[in-house]
């Protein structure tokens, strides 16, 4: 036993349960104390139902009180809870047994397997924190080649079955798509809706997991590996749904771009996959010149006072509706779609009343051999696939595509601007959306973003949008992404 003893006052002791839960032993009181430590208000949860008919008090529980059990991989703040009261905390040394796995070890592990080119030094390094804990969840941004780490896991690990977990049918294909690029032999099994998903004999799974969450669990214990690929992704319950139910999964590795700053967030993924690790970022790829250079043009459209004498009145949907269906401001961005060079990916967030609208606007402004395509929610996975392949081959086409489209996981490498069209405070959005456009090409060193804000300031008032610019800023400042911000009148607006 392993006992992390300080001045004795109470005694926890967690035992575990199987890969997914611990059991914590201990008094009512610090049961009580568990519970309110691991309680978090869920985002947004004002604005939900359940909430406001008061049949949910807003709160994320992670510690089961029914059978005080708790997420394994949520060891690490188990222990900094007890060391926090001087509490006496005993479980057993098996639970933090490491695997010995050196980079250098990885590195002639990947010789072996033949690849088009030798792992970047974070990729390898990576790679072996994953087979030293067995479980983690590793932050990787858009570009670093995160599809191959899970390549070289699936191989270190391929006397195991694997299931790998992503969000979309597209993600599904490029995955695969990628593994063949890596010199993978043998067929992987590819499930999305509508394929049986019985006998499966590959020894490696893509699947979305939509495609897999009602599955009953003897389904999930075949599997020995399991990888959540754009984790942050997965709706928040089916994905415990999923990760509860791999009960005898002993590695489990989770990849994200980015996690949307909260704190719910964060321990829930790590609770089901491992601790959080970041291994490199956008800036260092960057500045390695892995990845386009990037630069951020924030275009402040600032209205007539009219207009702000109107909007400081209005809620938050009645902002975003003024906006969206504004005729200069969309003028606006058509011309600048006109203006740009290159390729263009023009994001929106509604399809109906703004989508539809720019794609029509743009279109018939544009020179007629400028290609122009429209994707959104209801476009099928071949067809965003085809866009994204014409793309790759043109010079100066235009995308005008959903943020839930085309926002994460599309790798379109000749894509030379990206336009937010559509105001977010999202940090997950933005940044998955600035990875769109930093994949380098033979055409391409930089990626430029153009992100609209929308200022109807009056007098003390700030609008709602404009302060979403604000949280756009942030992330670019915590990001140290270079930015310049341009003060625009809208005439007429």
């Amino acid at each position: 036993m392993t006992i992390v003893s300080s001045k004795y006052r109470e005694l926890i002791t967690l035992s575990k349960v199987n890969e997914t839960y611990l059991r914590v032993d201990g008094s009512g009181g610090v049961r009580r104390e568990l519970n309110e430590f691991f309680s978090f208000f869920a985002p947004g949860y004002k604005f939900m139902p359940a909430y406001k008919n008061r049949f949910w008090d807003g709160k994320i529980r992670l510690f089961n009180g029914n059978n005080n059990t708790i997420y394994l991989g949520l060891l690490p703040y188990i222990k900094a809870f007890c060391a926090d009261r001087d509490y006496d905390l005993e479980y057993d040394e098996t639970l933090e047994l490491a695997n010995e796995c050196s980079i250098a070890e990885v590195e002639e592990f990947a010789k072996t397997l033949n690849l088009p080119f030798e792992p970047r030094d974070y990729q390898c390094e990576a790679v072996a924190h994953c087979i030293r804990e067995s479980r983690a969840m590793i932050l990787s941004p858009t570009a670093s080649g995160k599809s191959l780490i899970i390549y070289l896991l699936t191989q270190f690990y391929q006397e195991h079955k694997a299931l790998i977990v992503v969000p979309t049918v597209s993600l599904v294909h490029q995955m695969n798509k990628d593994f063949i690029d890596y010199g993978y032999k043998q067929e992987n099994k590819l499930i999305t809706a509508g394929v049986d998903k019985e006998n499966i004999s590959e020894n490696i799974t893509i699947t979305t997991w939509q495609s897999i969450y009602k599955m009953p669990k003897k389904w999930f214990d075949q599997f020995d590996v399991v990888v959540g690929d754009e984790a942050h992704l997965f709706k928040a319950k089916s994905l415990t749904d999923i990760m509860t139910k791999l009960t005898d999964c002993k590695y489990r590795f989770g990849f994200t771009g980015t996690l949307d700053g909260t704190e719910t967030h964060k321990l829930v993924l790590e609770g089901l996959f491992g601790a959080v690790k970041s291994f490199v970022k956008t800036k260092d790829l960057i500045e390695q010149g892995t990845v386009a250079d990037l630069k951020i043009k924030i275009l402040v459209l600032k209205y007539a006072e009219e207009s702000c004498k109107i909007v400081k009145d209005y809620k938050f949907q009645d902002e975003m509706d003024y906006i969206v269906r504004n005729d200069k401001r969309n003028k606006f961005i058509t011309n600048l779609v006109k203006s740009l060079n290159g390729n263009t990916l023009v994001l929106f967030q509604y399809v109906d009343k703004h989508g539809k609208q720019l794609y029509d606007q743009i279109q018939q402004s544009l020179n007629t051999k400028r290609k122009v395509f429209f994707v959104f929610g209801g476009t099928d996975a071949e067809t965003r696939e085809s866009v994204r392949a014409i793309t790759e081959r043109e010079n100066d086409a235009v995308i005008i595509a959903s943020y839930g489209t085309f926002s994460t996981g599309v790798n379109i490498k000749n894509l030379h601007n990206v336009i937010f069209a559509s105001p977010s405070k999202s940090r997950i959005r933005n940044l998955q959306s600035i990875g769109r456009g930093l994949r380098k090409s033979e055409t391409k060193e930089a990626m430029t973003l153009y992100d609209i804000a929308d200022d109807f300031q009056y007098k003390k008032h700030v609008n709602y949008t404009l302060r979403h610019l604000y949280e756009r800023v942030k992330i670019y400042n915590e990001e140290q992404f270079d930015y310049k911000i341009y003060k625009i009148k809208l005439e007429g607006g």
